[in-house]
């Protein structure tokens, strides 16, 4: 059961956007694996339907994604969010086929991995090379979306994956946990701008399986690196992104009283901050 790819804006909008889908719909981006992909499977077990937004060299993968749910749910949305014009022509996509977007979740990451005492491993390029993706794209694709998530049926809600990284200034590098308290300080921001027509809140998680380590760690710096984090964890373990997914869900569908607000999911990592 495949997705189809996006019709022609102009026809779509004379078939679809006068009369949107009885369905809620949800943007996931960074959805061809890891926690977007959980997200994706989440939203549409729940009914929704869902734009798998992804890189252009993940199709692939976000096929295979978008042949585990029902026919005709999904939507493929090559997009790359360090492009403005992409993320506007993406949330213009997902409006055209669906006439309505009720969530954004922002999954889309980067990050390489450098030890923070390693003040000369870290450069301007790879400060900006990440900035560019989590969090000048993440607002970019923000911006594109608010005003239909403005006038979604319900309130609209965008949640951001942002890491405990960016609350305790840990994780793979110092460019890394910067940006994520960007994110951190965005979601506050955006939640007090686009108040009350739309919700926005942040998932703060410790190391998940198969999240964005599993990208840029070869196999045996993986497994060291998931051992510490289980170790270093009070609970003694490490998160599957499919409880990311359930915990973004419920901020899209179950939470109206939640706004502006970063949510710990670490197994309690931040316990040994102190």
């Amino acid at each position: 059961m495949a997705s189809t790819s996006a019709p022609p804006p102009s026809a779509a909008r004379a078939t679809n956007a006068e009369t949107p889908s009885p369905r809620p719909v949800c943007l996931v981006t960074g959805a061809a694996g890891g926690i977007g992909a959980a997200c994706v499977r989440a939203f549409a077990d729940g009914g929704w339907h869902v734009g798998i937004a992804h890189l252009p060299g993940e199709a692939a993968e976000a096929a295979a994604l978008a042949a585990e749910c029902a026919a005709g749910t999904t939507l493929l949305l090559p997009l790359d969010i360090t492009d403005d014009a992409a993320c506007r022509a993406a949330a213009a996509q997902a409006q055209a086929r669906w006439g309505r977007i009720d969530a954004l979740v922002q999954c889309a990451g980067t990050t390489r991995f450098v030890p923070h005492a390693d003040l000369d491993g870290l450069d301007a390029a790879e400060f900006h090379r990440t900035y560019g993706v989590n969090v000048v794209g993440m607002y970019q694709m923000a911006r594109a979306c608010a005003p239909v998530l403005a006038a979604a049926p319900g309130q609209g809600a965008i949640v951001n994956i942002s890491s405990i990284g960016g609350l305790l200034g840990r994780g793979s590098s110092i460019a890394y946990a910067a940006s994520k308290g960007a994110v951190n300080t965005m979601t506050v921001a955006l939640a007090r701008a686009l108040a009350p027509s739309v919700r926005v809140n942040a998932i703060a998680p410790g190391f998940v399986a198969g999240g964005l380590p599993q990208r840029v760690l070869a196999a045996d710096a993986l497994a060291r690196v998931e051992a510490a984090q289980t170790a270093a964890a009070p609970l003694q373990r490490v998160s599957q992104p499919s409880e990311v997914a359930a915990l973004a869900f419920f901020l899209a569908t179950a939470a109206p009283g939640m706004t502006g607000e970063v949510l710990m999911m670490d197994n309690g990592l931040h316990l040994n901050a102190g």
